[in-house]
């Protein structure tokens, strides 16, 4: 089978029947767009969500106090379990797989004062570590909490992105704020820093762009709370979370006198858990919209077929002419399967290459929106394009195999008396 050959009468047939290959070819670009935009834009939102994931936390697992629901060593049910400081030490000191375990303190309601501003604000007490394992990413020009602010227990706090605005207004620069002096409850406390606006999926307190951030030595020598509204730990390794889980349990069921099966002595939100679950929902919803765009370009592979029937009707002749001087059927089905995908093939790459265009002009227009920041813009990927590649391969394939079998099974006796 010569290349050159069945390029000629890829180019003959395409001349003769030029509007129909055309509408072909125009169809096929359609269905090769509409499946690599309705990918990309599944691919931009996975990507997206998985980012939008990390503003709670990357790979941390939230623990809060609860109530005993299961009778251990005398003790009754319904006994009330709370967290105190010194369980962070305890923690890791009997957990070394346990890379970060902190506390926190939560108290709402706290009156903030900055000149004649006055409103009313959540105040947390942190560890430094939040800066990694919450994202609380100061802007440039500030810092988050530290280690000597909580051992000297400084009146210094960090406030979210949006308490900024509320106290000193939008239009102030997150610079110029760090140094400023403001009132918690009537006690003065000087701004060290503004955290970076984020997108927050989750929550389990309000959105950290809320938050007034101090030490937490300083929370407890102030407010002086006697228990901890929750603690964060961070394994070392992800891979076996629900084991981490399980060891927790007894190591504090050891020290509180609860039964360590006892799941509602202590409440946990596992945030890897967690984004694992996100992921396999978009992957789902990629699947999905990977099949609605499959549908069309599986109705212009049929278009694709039709083309072909027609060329091996208005052919019979030459091909009839083709087996009398010894073309086995190899040859001929051949030749239309190849044709099928070259027609398939050329109109999916300019369908692929119009998707391509669109999507990253689309990422570079100059738009705002929160919808775009929450979903993400579409996205195409290198396994975006195997994946199309692969189905135009194998609607390619199925277009010309059932004509060329047509073709390859024709009487060459009755071929060559065909009008």
């Amino acid at each position: 089978m010569n290349p050159s050959i069945i390029f000629s009468v890829f180019s003959r047939d395409f001349k003769r029947q030029r509007k129909r290959m055309l509408l072909t070819l125009v169809a096929i670009l359609w269905g090769t767009m509409s499946i690599m935009l309705l990918l990309a834009y599944g691919e931009g939102m996975k990507q997206q969500f998985s980012k939008n994931s990390k503003g709670l936390g990357d790979g941390i697992v939230i623990l809060w106090g609860g109530q005993t629901s299961k009778p251990f060593m005398g003790f009754g049910k319904g006994r009330r379990i709370h967290l105190h400081s010194e369980d962070v030490d305890y923690l890791k000191k009997r957990m070394p797989e346990l890379d970060v375990v902190v506390g926190e303190y939560i108290r709402w309601g706290v009156q903030v004062r900055h000149g004649k501003k006055l409103i009313s604000e959540r105040v947390n007490g942190l560890y430094p570590q939040y800066e990694t394992i919450r994202n609380f990413i100061p802007e440039m020009g500030g810092r988050m909490i530290n280690q000597l602010d909580m051992d000297l227990k400084r009146r210094v706090a960090f406030l979210g992105n949006d308490t900024k605005d509320r106290l000193f207004g939008p239009d102030i620069p997150p610079e110029d704020v760090v140094g400023e002096t403001i009132y918690l409850n009537n006690t003065p406390y000087t701004v060290i820093g503004v955290m970076r606006p984020k997108i927050q999926m989750g929550s389990y307190q309000g959105q950290d762009s809320d938050v007034i951030a101090i030490p937490f030595t300083t929370f407890f020598a102030i407010f002086g709370d006697p228990y901890l509204d929750n603690m964060i730990y961070k394994p070392r390794e992800f891979d076996n979370m629900a084991g981490i889980e399980k060891r927790v349990f007894e190591v504090m069921g050891a020290k509180y006198r609860f039964n360590p099966t006892d799941d509602r002595a202590l409440s946990t939100w596992d945030i890897v858990e967690s984004a694992k679950v996100t992921g396999n929902i978009m992957i789902g919803i990629q699947l999905f919209l990977g099949i609605i765009g499959g549908l069309t370009l599986l109705i212009a592979a049929v278009g694709v077929t039709n083309i072909m029937y027609v060329s091996i009707k208005e052919r019979t002749r030459e091909i009839g002419v083709k087996m009398a001087v010894g073309a086995r059927k190899i040859y001929i089905l051949a030749q239309f399967v190849i044709e099928a995908l070259g027609i398939t093939f050329l109109g999916g790459l300019f369908g692929m290459a119009a998707a391509y265009i669109l999507t990253e002009l689309f990422k570079i227009a100059p738009i705002e929106s929160q919808v775009l920041d929450f979903m993400g813009r579409p996205t195409v990927s290198l396994e975006i394009g195997i994946t199309v590649t692969v189905i135009l391969g194998i609607l390619g394939f199925m277009a010309g195999l059932f004509p060329a079998m047509k073709a390859a099974s024709i009487n060459p006796t009755e071929a060559l008396r065909y009008e």
